[in-house]
């Protein structure tokens, strides 16, 4: 069965039950197929395992009387379509917290199991509620004949709920699965909330830059992952933001929002602009942007692995100056200047212990890195590439206060630059190793990883230093393999292609990387790094988290559907898209 939008049916079966669930803006549920002949439902929030807390743990589909049935699933951005022997149900979004499902004609039934505390039953449906343990309520009703109606407590202490219906064309069940009182229980005609659950969906593809035709369909995957990861946060309903991933990443993360809105800025530039604005509403007065923005809060601070103040790299001006060179909006450079003075001045005031110039990680969680070996000698760590996102930072606040007619302070963050490009020079290149070195308690480093490197991306480096971690960054042995860029060096004593920061591949360290092979003078080594970056993301199957660096596959414990993944994705599909028009 195709729709009427190009766009949808490029994306047919694209949404792997398995792994990846059906969902939607905004909402909170998440839909993965159970088996072959069920579905099940969590919600997706912050710091809470969606499998240990359901909303519906089985969801099966009957025959006429009352057995369930075999299914055929087929997949779209806007719709689950299972064909049984009995008819085909369609499974759409009425609104984030309501599914609709449109009923086979005739005679059929559903069988749900939900870990409700109570339940009662009404002509049109029901309501279940629980209000011990996370509050919760399943509400369904229809507009079909219920020939059964029932809500049975088992003994796992689950309810099952079990209906029969006789439909007509256009009839549905509604559920609508919500934490709040305000239940939804009208049930619209089945082809008009399917017409509307299509449009959106189409408007939101329709609306995108084109793109080469090599990349179109996981172009317009990506695209869905940006959309599907879209949530207003419980304790900040203000604005929307983006998530990671609804599976284990729901909350708001600093330097991935800035990732994200690389993409958004191509879609919807206030939507870009609020994925800084959902950040910057919490900065703190002593001027840190915090870690996350989440459902219950914010996270600044921690006494996990070492007591800290925590936030995530300083990359603000640099994120915020992309979305300028695409609209030239003034005014929201006004908007971002000060707050990123006051987060620079941080570094420097909070994050340098020993007071000599280069800043320090305080805590792991602040780079970004949760388990790079560059902590494993213990904590704070002086890294190169803080003090060259510090560095860049200085150069585009030099940039936007040139734009806010600030000459006096543009000239005055240059010279800032200038004097932390040469610290880092002074006391951390390594000439014999080809890059900079991280130091702890004043000790250098022996780890290598591409985060050594990293000076580089300032554009500041004197030519001899640049080309030696060009050849650094472009030795096969070390970072230049089949999938560049691992993030320990190949033939490091502690890397491991299957433990997250600790020899993976991750798409935003390719990203920088190539947006600075760009800025220092080197454009064939940047648009080979791109090429590869694009075509190991081609091969996957899905955007994962972080990728095998020598296979390219999915390491056991990365995320599917992550979001910066899939947003750098774009990015630079979009930017080698343009090169070849």
């Amino acid at each position: 069965m195709e729709t009427g939008s190009p766009y949808l049916n490029l994306l047919k079966n694209r949404i792997m039950l398995e792994r990846v669930p059906f969902t939607d803006r905004d909402s909170r549920l998440i839909l993965f197929r159970a088996d072959e002949r069920s579905l099940w439902v969590g919600l997706a929030e912050y710091e809470i395992d969606p499998e240990l807390s359901p909303a519906i743990t089985n969801w099966r589909f009957t025959d006429e009387a009352g057995e369930p049935c075999a299914c055929a699933w087929t997949t779209y951005p806007h719709q689950i379509l299972n064909q049984t022997p009995g008819g085909t149900f369609r499974i759409t979004f009425v609104d984030p917290e309501t599914l609709l499902v449109a009923l086979p004609a005739g005679r059929s039934g559903l069988i749900l199991h939900t870990p409700m505390e109570q339940g009662q039953t009404d002509r049109r449906g029901g309501i279940l509620s629980r209000s011990s343990t996370s509050p919760c309520s399943l509400v369904y009703t229809t507009n079909a004949t219920l020939l059964c109606n029932r809500v049975t407590e088992l003994t796992n202490g689950q309810y099952e709920i079990r209906l029969l219906f006789e439909a007509e064309e256009d009839a549905a069940l509604l559920l609508n699965i919500t934490r709040t009182p305000g239940f939804n229980r009208r049930v619209l005609p089945a082809s008009q909330a399917l017409q509307a659950a299509e449009q959106r969906w189409h408007d939101w593809f329709a609306g995108v830059p084109e793109v080469a035709e090599q990349y179109r369909t996981r172009y317009y995957y990506a695209w869905w992952v940006m959309r599907v990861n879209l949530l207003y946060p419980y304790a900040h309903p203000i604005r929307e933001g983006m998530v990671p991933s609804k599976m284990g990443y729901v909350g708001v993360w600093h330097w991935d929002s800035y990732f994200h809105a690389l993409a958004l800025r191509h879609r919807d530039m206030r939507l870009a602009q609020d994925q800084f604005r959902i950040m910057l509403d919490y900065q703190l007065p002593d001027g840190l942007i915090p870690d996350i923005v989440h459902d219950e809060g914010i996270l600044a601070h921690t006494t996990e692995i070492v007591e800290a103040d925590i936030t995530k790299p300083p990359l603000t001006a640099w994120a915020a100056w992309k979305l300028y060179e695409l609209d030239g909006d003034r005014e929201f450079l006004n908007e971002m200047y000060d707050p990123i003075i006051r987060f620079q001045h941080w570094w420097f005031t909070r994050s340098d212990p020993d007071g000599n110039g280069l800043c320090e990680y305080l805590h792991p969680w602040s780079s970004g890195l949760d388990n790079n070996p560059l902590w494993d000698q213990g904590l704070p760590v002086e890294t190169p590439d803080l003090n060259a996102y510090l560095c860049l930072q200085y150069d585009y606040l030099a940039r936007i206060a040139e734009v806010l007619e600030r000459p006096d302070e543009a000239e005055q963050w240059r010279q800032k630059a200038g004097e932390l490009a040469q610290r880092m020079i002074e006391l951390r290149w390594d000439e014999e190793a080809g890059l900079f070195r991280a130091a702890h308690d004043g000790q250098l480093l022996a780890v290598r990883t591409p985060f050594n490197l990293f000076p580089l991306i300032t554009g500041r480096m004197p030519a001899a230093i640049a080309d030696r971690l060009v050849e650094t960054l472009t030795d096969e042995r070390q970072f230049w393999g089949h999938h560049p860029v691992p993030t320990v060096a190949f033939d490091d004593p502690a890397f491991n292609p299957l433990s997250m920061w600790r020899g993976p591949v991750w798409l935003n360290v390719n990203y920088l990387l190539i947006d600075g092979l760009f800025r220092a003078g080197y454009p064939e080594q940047a648009r080979e790094l791109r090429r590869r970056t694009l075509e190991l993301a081609l091969a996957a199957d899905d955007f994962y988290e972080y990728y095998h660096p020598l296979t390219g596959e999915k390491p056991p414990r990365a995320t599917h559907a992550f979001g910066w993944s899939s947003a750098l994705f774009i990015d630079l599909a979009l930017a080698a898209s343009n090169e070849l028009s």
